[in-house]
């Protein structure tokens, strides 16, 4: 087997610059670790990006993955459907927020799930204008790309984007934006750059990922339902991070009690494999005309029948009370540290999607992107993978797999104390000198 010296020296000469890694290339995975090609093992802390709610190849859903592949892989919905779709279907319908009728359709990713949630408000409503927020994450697509609200890497050099898209700011009690200003902006929009009546949606995350974990007030989110009410705004809940158990409930915005009109989900809904979905009020699901959606591989068998799983483990093994669990475990070891870490400006998260931002001094709360990449590359050398976010790049975020067995979180967390406190170390003994 190759080394990852070299692997990352192919990498190099066959895979665009433009794809951004890690130099850790896997081998194999259990649960919450893994091994890289030279037989190291990682506690994982990044879980695909919040796929793997489910940790790395859950013996259920490799079971019924196994069971699908001996009976088909591929047909095209569109050409031969088959009933698994359409229960998978029935079963988000019947999990979604909101005591209405609803439809769901599959699709392959996120970026997928979102161009076709703004597809179906805008075929609805006969508007075209969409509003999203800064520091939001919607996708790479261009659509996608346009409602994110982070420049860097996302849209640099990537323009022009679609028109009539509109940000405004999202709430973030730490950097001093309350519900209040947030809700204003967006009635500086209403007035002074877009017409309420001109807008099919809104597509807000009820925890924002590569924004930096900030979550969104309960009455930020009731706020907006109230305004997509008033003016007849498609509201889509982006919950393709926040989804799945990840917060402590299936969806996000449940702990608002709110019921958007779409939900977009993906990541943890495959356990790990390809799938995206859109569910949502029946008679916006229904608006569209016959062909006017799907696609060749949306809604793939393999991936439906992991989907299934899924829904089975989180279910059977109660993982929206164990990310609640690990969140709070996560949340308690990271406060102590800020007690004695100047450098830990604010914890925060929902569930067991919790981060904790980095800064150069409490007061002035300077993002500190340095001592943020310092600290995931100490925690990598130390076996732990890590994610940083935020607009700033200053964020350091924890999504391990919810099944992560108590004693590899309590080791993880171990680790993250000391690369912590190795990077700041030598940062500060580096500003000093």
């Amino acid at each position: 087997m190759s080394s990852s010296t070299e692997l990352k020296t192919r990498k190099a000469a066959a895979v665009p610059n433009g794809v951004g890694t890690k130099g850790i290339y896997v081998a194999k995975a259990e649960n919450s670790e893994l091994w890289d090609v030279d037989g190291r093992r990682y506690i994982d802390f990044a879980a695909g990006i919040a796929v793997l709610n489910t940790g790395h190849r859950h013996p259920k859903i490799m079971a019924a993955v196994a069971q699908q592949a001996a009976e088909f892989t591929h047909t095209c919905f569109h050409v031969t459907p088959y009933e698994s779709y359409v229960r998978l279907a029935e079963r988000l319908n019947a999990l979604a927020p909101g005591d209405f009728p609803k439809k769901t359709l599959f699709l392959n990713s996120g970026a997928e799930a979102v161009e076709n949630a703004i597809k179906i408000a805008r075929y609805f409503t006969k508007r075209s204008a969409v509003i999203a927020f800064s520091g939001g994450f919607h996708g790479r697509t261009h659509m996608t790309m346009a409602l994110t609200g982070k420049v860097m890497p996302y849209k640099r050099g990537f323009g022009p984007f679609p028109a009539e898209i509109y940000h405004a700011e999202f709430p973030q009690p730490y950097r001093g934006i309350s519900t209040e200003q947030a809700l204003a902006d967006i009635d500086r929009l209403f007035h002074g750059d877009v017409d309420p009546k001109s807008v099919a949606a809104l597509i807000v995350e009820p925890v924002q990922g590569e924004g930096g974990f900030n979550v969104a007030p309960v009455d930020f989110l009731r706020a907006l339902r109230g305004l997509c009410d008033e003016h007849g705004i498609v509201l889509i809940a982006d919950e393709i991070q926040t989804g799945m158990a990840r917060t402590g409930k299936l969806f996000a915005i449940e702990h608002a009690g709110v019921a958007p009109d779409l939900v977009t989900m993906a990541k943890g809904l495959g356990g790990g494999f390809p799938l995206s979905a859109v569910t949502g009020r029946a008679t916006i699901m229904d608006a569209a005309h016959p062909g006017g959606l799907g696609g060749t591989y949306g809604g793939n068998p393999i991936s439906i029948a992991a989907a299934h799983a899924v829904l089975d483990v989180i279910d059977s093994e109660d993982l929206c009370s164990k990310a609640a669990r690990v969140g709070q475990r996560m949340r308690s070891h990271l406060e102590t540290l800020a007690k004695r870490l100047p450098c830990i400006g604010d914890v925060r998260g929902l569930g067991a999607m919790v981060a904790f931002e980095l800064v150069k001094d409490p007061k002035t709360k300077e993002p500190d992107a340095e001592l943020t990449a310092a600290i995931l590359a100490h925690a990598e050398k130390r076996g732990l993978i890590l994610l940083s976010c935020g607009t700033s790049a200053n964020v350091v975020r924890l999504l391990a797999p919810l099944t992560i067995p108590d004693a590899v979180l309590e080791e993880g967390l171990a680790i993250l104390s000391a690369a912590l406190e190795d990077a700041y170390g030598r940062e500060s003994a580096r500003a000093v000198a």
